[in-house]
């Protein structure tokens, strides 16, 4: 798995024992399935000893993801006939030491049988319910793993961690020890995620991971570090058709840079993104849009309405557009995908509408401020322009956003409803620019089928940023009276 070599800086090493650990429904018979498969597809003998599962359970879940067997050994290890036996069962001289025994035999037999290069035991926790004790368990673990080793096997044993908590046994004897966890949150689909506990002599990317089960084998989604990511790229200046929002912006937004986009509901913030997106593909550049709140056929249409056709864009090659449901994807995938956009599409321009619905899909607002740091580094180090919309509570007055990451992006624009002449407006202002100087002016704005127009900077108002503004002009300039002149 691409993923799991990322985290693991290579992947399994050759000739050593493993452990892989998670409670039942983790896909830690998944992960192992496809650590023998990629064996098997490059000619190397592959062993499945199942000891909590029958071979036909085992071949029923790998036709599910579509995968063939062949090339991989399965030995159903049961108890042979004799064990079996009401009458043997119940008597004295039958002990958990004769099917202990019985049940290493056999997986030796096997071994040497096939003579594998790798292995997967499934699972430990037989073996530990027949040892009795942890002094036993232990022994039978060394055993193994001296017996593996002797003949350079690569060893994955599997736990669904049914034993006392305070069994460590297995951590102290394998080489490495991967985690997988399950978290079920209150609303939504299950979340799956991966760590690496222990892996000796190599150096690892540590903490979870999220993953999923799929048709096709678990995905691993390793956690994005922004600082592994840089490529070199030209800054400059980048300039839209409106020369309004040029001026306001202080002559356009800056490549590598991000921008939030603040406002109400309705206030334009998507349109406004939408703008930046369009100048880009004119530019000649690609883009890509990660919509989380609005249906895309909705968009569509609405944007039509206003003078932009994404749908003309995303038939043409330039623009990708990806539907996110934040009920079901996972933070690491998003970041995968916005990884996948840049890197193989060449994605300049890179949209996320919202952060709303970005939070929704954290467990907490902490996780969201961590993940956008790394996403937007990461964008700024590719040299995208990357544009954040956030829809803050309320519609006029005092308004707040569910999180506040205006310290993280390098432009915040503020756009803002207010009252003037009996009808209600909307003003645009940059508040805040690191990478040069921009106006400090309010505009007003009007949304039609030209898309955006932004008018000359309202003067003749006093509190337009909180909604409530007072007259201090007898005749503002706005829009409407321009356009009638």
């Amino acid at each position: 798995m691409e993923g799991l070599d990322d985290i693991t800086a290579g992947g399994l090493a050759r000739g050593r024992l493993f452990l892989l650990e998670g409670s039942p429904g983790t896909g830690k018979t998944t992960v192992a399935t496809q650590f023998l498969a990629a064996g098997a597809a490059v000619g190397e003998a592959s062993l499945y000893i199942t000891l909590s599962e029958t071979e036909e359970e085992f071949r029923a879940g790998a036709a599910s993801h579509g995968w063939s067997l062949e090339g991989i050994d399965i030995f159903e290890l049961v108890p042979p006939e004799s064990l079996l036996d009401e009458d043997q069962q119940q008597s004295l001289l039958y002990s958990s030491d004769l099917e202990l025994g019985e049940t290493t035999k056999r997986i030796f037999e096997a071994f040497e049988r096939v003579k594998p290069v790798r292995v997967v035991l499934d699972s430990l926790s037989e073996i530990r319910l027949l040892a009795q004790s942890s002094l036993r368990y232990r022994r039978q673990i060394l055993a193994l793993k001296h017996y593996f080793a002797r003949s350079r096997a690569t060893v994955l044993m599997l736990d669904d961690l049914s034993s006392e908590a305070n069994d460590r046994t297995m951590h102290s004897v394998a080489h490495g020890v991967i985690r997988l966890d399950e978290l079920s949150p209150e609303y939504g689909a299950e979340r799956r995620r991966l760590r690496v506990v222990k892996y000796r002599g190599q150096r690892y990317r540590g903490g979870f991971h999220d993953m999923v089960i799929a048709t096709g084998g678990v995905c691993v989604f390793p956690r994005l570090v922004s600082a592994e990511h840089r490529r070199p790229f030209k800054r400059q200046v980048l300039g839209t058709e409106s020369a309004e929002l040029n001026a306001l912006l202080g002559g356009g937004v800056e490549r590598g840079s991000s921008m939030l986009i603040l406002g109400p509901a309705g206030a334009g913030k998507s349109l406004l993104a939408l703008t930046f997106v369009v100048g880009a593909i004119k530019r000649g550049e690609n883009a890509a849009m990660f919509v989380f709140d609005e249906e895309l056929g909705l968009l569509f249409e609405r944007a039509k309405g206003l003078g932009i056709d994404i749908q003309s864009m995303v038939d043409g090659g330039r623009l990708s557009v990806e539907q996110i449901d934040a009920a079901e994807m996972t933070p690491g995938e998003l970041s995968a995908r916005v990884r996948r956009c840049v890197e193989e599409l060449d994605a300049q321009t890179v949209v996320i509408d919202s952060l709303n619905g970005y939070q929704a899909s954290m467990p907490e607002e902490q996780a969201l401020i961590l993940h956008m740091h790394e996403l937007l580094q990461y964008l700024n180090r590719q040299g995208a322009s990357t544009f954040l919309t956030v829809a803050q509570h309320g519609l006029v007055g005092d308004m707040k956003a569910p999180v506040d990451v205006t310290y993280l992006a390098d432009t915040v624009v503020l756009l803002r409803y207010f009252e003037a002449l009996g009808k209600v407006r909307r003003a645009i202002s940059v508040i805040k620019k690191r990478t040069g100087a921009h106006e400090d002016t309010i505009r007003e704005y009007l949304i039609d089928g030209r898309g955006i127009t932004l008018g000359e900077p309202l003067a003749g108002f006093q509190g337009v940023l909180r909604g409530v503004p007072v007259l201090i002009d007898e005749r503002p300039r706005l829009l409407n009276d321009v356009a009638a002149e």
